[in-house]
């Protein structure tokens, strides 16, 4: 996820968050689903809010209920102070009913981030009775939709759990143990949302990504060369 403003001289991220990232506060496996893209929707609200000095007064939803909310103004002593704003862009991603895209967006938006939208596209609601279920749409945020299918594959074909959970199993984590696991890394990213990811050295500067760039930079020939490298070609198909 990123954030990103335009100006006259091109586009500006601001702030940027990885799913990657996530294991630095405990989630390490699953990085690519629902629960993991609203983890980091969180955890890009919390950098920005952060950065711009409005985290304290803009805490969102501290711990996740499924209700569909807005980040609103708040009153402080120098007077309203309104809420950092962004816009969802979705890009090329398939924006159907349950798509990870709005699990980020409900992340960023329970974070603290105003990004106007509506709930009709989050798990759990409801197309005939215009009603969000709002249970549903937590177990989707602290990976209960993972729990039940642990327990599925657990129950009827455990070599395809053991399979497709490996990872789990060998970090001692089991269905029972996804819900604390979440609300525990959503609380270590409202503590610090610039962790490092263990073993992660520091990011490179301008000056480095632009040296690491010349490494994989084709040299120009001159037309001589590229007339003798032609040269060569026939020569060597000559020869065989």
């Amino acid at each position: 996820m990123q954030i990103v403003s335009s100006e006259i001289t091109g586009d500006k991220v601001l702030v940027s968050a990885y799913a990657h990232e996530l294991k630095a506060y405990g989630i390490e496996h699953g990085l690519t689903n629902w629960s993991a893209a609203y983890a980091t929707g969180l955890l890009i609200a919390r950098r920005v809010l952060k950065k711009l000095g409005l985290d304290e007064d803009f805490t969102g939803v501290e711990e996740a209920d499924g209700e569909f909310t807005l980040t609103e103004a708040v009153e402080t002593d120098e007077g309203e102070r309104r809420p950092f704003k962004a816009f969802l862009d979705v890009g090329l991603v398939r924006t159907s009913t349950g798509a990870r895209v709005f699990g980020a967006m409900k992340g960023a938006s329970d974070g603290g981030i105003l990004i106007p939208h509506s709930e009709n596209r989050f798990p759990g609601f409801d197309m005939e009775s215009k009603e969000l279920d709002a249970e549903t749409l937590k177990k989707y945020i602290v990976g209960g939709h993972v729990a039940e299918y642990m327990e599925m594959l657990q129950d009827e074909d455990e070599e395809r759990f053991k399979s497709q959970f490996q990872g789990y199993t060998d970090d001692d984590i089991e269905a029972d143990g996804l819900e604390d696991l979440y609300l525990e890394a959503h609380k270590a990213i409202r503590e610090d949302p610039f962790k490092k990811v263990e073993g992660e050295g520091p990011k490179k500067t301008k000056e480095e990504w632009k040296k690491e760039s010349l490494k994989y930079k084709t040299k120009k020939l001159t037309h001589a060369e590229r007339a003798e490298r032609v040269q060569a070609r026939i020569a060597k198909l000559r020869e065989e």
